[in-house]
């Protein structure tokens, strides 16, 4: 994209600003636009408190005849006043909201707009937005754009960025014109302006399916370029079979499933067969991806070559490395690991990086630490990713001077639909764990509304005293933010919680914002028994292991993909007691109530993605969080799949007409595939 690189470049972002973007993720206007809007609203005429539909967003005309009522319970600051419309009249709650003390007073009217809910016959508001009528008649009769915030950043601040941003805007179409008239696609450049301010829904529609479109043509243009190259590949590191695999595989104090042993089979006839190994490993959370790796490591260093594993998180790759280091131990392996993460000192850095370059570790693990321009490895043989699907091309290629041609083995929980993965991985060797350890215990599920929290939480205290531990999930990390009225968020629900909960159960909150070694202190403690009740956001859906949680309670779980929420379920039931999981649901829509059954009827990962592609229809643009395998911006592989079939059909068309895209009418998408190498998801680069 032609315009300014810097965000602070814009007229109005200063320093300050510029960090709360950056905090974000937002560094460059190219990145700033398409940080597109997660939602909009439609800022429509108030109505009375007896005409409001429970659980929707609302505006309303209130006369406040009495002040606000503040007071402190522990740490937080709760304030409670009254509405009134001259008919009804509506309870209204804020949290660690001080700043409105002097801004409510008695006598004085105000548009309040949030979601409404109704208890007992009483009517009550959490949380609303305070407008006062010049600023909300600007809005009324617009889609306005809802962006993800940060602390400090305003909605309209964010727009307004985006706006300049905009105005600046050049880039060349790369899209062939036969494509644009074949799906009746607009340019990029008028995608972006109507995804950002569409000036009605079918604007906006349009927008975004030209945006679906690129994302997934971009993709699978990519990888299907690397594909023929792939095959051919011969390996670097040719193995031999050796007896330490199976050695391990009898010494294990639990047998290994039929697909386990299936699976293993083609991966160490891979790693011997002289070509390098492209594979997938997809399993359900559970199914015993991980011991697989520790053969596939196992194999390679003895054969005396060196291994990686790298995983997404430090604390993922603190649980993978303190696991090896105890079966190294009980079962006298010739691993020697070390653990290569972004937070350790500079010493300790640069000792691990001389005990990698002279093979003395023959096994790393950590983060994105792993690719770092310092490590140098000895004789890289094996890469294997778990969980990990955003690595771009030109990290494959670093890898690629690292170690040569190294063997990679991609492991994934999140269940996709067989008619998505043959398109999206289709250039990759698919093994499938479809088996689950017979010694599972399955998860107990219920789905509940928001009246059922109240028994949740004594059921919690009753599994707490029980020795057990707690996950909930909440959507949100901190509040306020515009336009997320009626989300849960993990600072307030924690603070909440410990008002709520005996003062003797120890409750903690967890997420991404968190620094690394905090993050890692209290997951310890968790793992320890320390902490009985986590609120946590779902920077815990990964790979963390901890027996002792029996419960998860999420919140909103409306907002959540299927997968994902299966992905969370899946960190608990780990242990030998039986699991329970609430899901609550916060909104008043049966179809959201109805798809969340789903995850009652089953516990089958496969069959729930199944059931998500099924299930969703053309609402269900927005609100629905999907993560996993392939974290696009805009596109959805369900909500999208239709799109996705297509642009698979159109990608092969255009290679086999023209492989390297040397004739005229590609020379636009060409220059843009060499210029943008490495910024599009490429889920089996290192």
């Amino acid at each position: 994209m032609e315009c300014p690189n810097d965000i602070i470049s814009l007229k109005g972002i200063g320093e300050k600003t510029a960090k709360l973007f950056y905090r974000m993720g937002i560094h460059s206007t190219a990145d700033l636009l398409c940080h597109y809007p997660r939602d909009y609203q439609i800022f429509e005429m108030p109505v009375k408190i007896a005409q409001a539909p429970e659980g929707g967003l609302v505006t309303l005309e209130l006369f406040l005849p009495a002040a606000f009522s503040w007071k402190k319970v522990r740490s937080l600051s709760v304030g409670t006043g009254v509405g009134s419309d001259g008919q009804s009249r509506v309870s209204i709650t804020y949290f660690n909201a001080s700043y409105l003390k002097k801004k409510l007073t008695a006598g004085s009217t105000y548009l309040f707009r949030g979601k409404i809910k109704r208890t007992g016959g009483i009517y009550r508001m959490d949380q609303p937005k305070i407008y006062t009528w010049e600023e909300y008649r600007q809005q009324m009769g617009q889609l306005q754009p809802c962006y993800s915030l940060t602390a400090g950043l305003t909605n309209r601040a964010v727009a307004k960025a985006t706006a300049q941003a905009l105005a600046l805007y050049q880039e060349e179409e790369y899209l062939p014109e036969e494509i644009l008239k074949e799906y009746a696609l607009p340019s990029r450049e008028a995608a972006l302006w109507q995804i950002h301010f569409p000036k009605d829904w079918d604007s906006l529609l349009t927008a975004r399916k030209r945006l679906v479109f690129d994302e997934f043509f971009l993709f699978l243009l990519s990888i299907r370029q690397m594909k023929n190259y792939n095959e051919a590949l011969k390996s670097d590191y040719p193995m031999i079979e050796t007896a330490w695999p199976g050695r391990l595989i009898e010494a294990l104090p639990y047998p290994l499933t039929k697909a386990q042993r299936k699976v293993w089979r083609e991966i160490e006839e891979d790693l011997v067969s002289g070509r390098c190994m492209n594979r997938l490993v997809q399993g359900d959370v559970g199914s015993g991806k991980t011991i697989l790796a520790f053969l596939a490591l196992l194999l390679a260093v003895s054969n005396g070559c060196q291994g990686a594993l790298m995983a997404p998180t430090e604390i993922l790759a603190s649980q993978h490395f303190e696991q090896l280091c105890r079966m190294t131990k009980e079962y006298n392996l010739p691993f020697r690991p070390v653990l290569l993460t972004g937070s350790l000192s500079a010493g300790a850095r640069k000792e691990i990086y001389g005990q990698i370059k002279d093979g003395r570790a023959n096994v790393i693990i950590g983060t994105h630490a792993l690719i770092q321009e310092k490590v140098v490895y000895q004789k890289l043989a094996l890469v294997v990713t778990d969980e990990q699907h955003r690595f771009g091309v030109r990290q494959r290629e670093i890898l690629g001077q690292k170690g040569g041609c190294a063997h990679v083995l991609v492991m994934s929980a999140t269940p996709i639909p067989r008619t998505l993965a043959i398109i999206l991985y289709g250039d990759l060797h698919l093994s499938l764990l479809d088996e689950l350890p017979a010694q599972r215990i399955p998860v107990k599920n219920c789905v509940v509304d928001t009246s059922y929290r109240k028994k949740a939480y004594e059921f919690i205290i009753r599994e707490v005293q029980n020795k057990n531990q707690v996950y909930i999930i909440c959507p949100m990390v901190e509040a306020p933010q515009e336009g997320m009225e009626g989300l849960e968020n993990v600072t307030d629900y924690g603070e909440r919680l410990r008002s709520q909960l005996p003062a003797d159960i120890h409750v903690e909150i967890l997420h991404g914002k968190m620094k690394p070694a905090d993050k890692k202190r209290i997951m310890d403690a968790f793992a320890a028994g320390d902490i009985h009740v986590l609120v946590a956001t779902t920077v815990i859906e990964v790979g963390i292991n901890v027996p002792g949680a029996t419960v998860m309670m999420i919140e909103n779980a409306e907002r959540f993909g299927l997968a994902q929420l299966h992905q969370l379920r899946g960190r608990i039931g780990r242990g030998d007691r039986q699991s329970y999981c609430i899901f609550v649901n916060g909104s008043d829509n049966e179809k959201s109530m109805e798809r969340l059954k789903i995850l009652n009827r089953s516990n089958d990962g496969f069959y729930i993605a199944e059931e998500d592609l099924k299930s969703r229809g053309p609402g269900d643009l927005f609100g629905i969080r999907q993560s996993g395998a392939l974290e696009f911006k805009i596109a959805d592989i369900y909500q999208d799949a239709d799109i996705l079939k297509k642009v698979s059909v159109t990608v092969d068309g255009i290679l086999r007409e023209d492989k390297n895209l040397e004739m005229e009418k590609y020379a636009s998408l060409k220059r843009y595939m060499n210029e943008n190498a490495g910024k599009f998801v490429d889920f089996r680069s290192i």
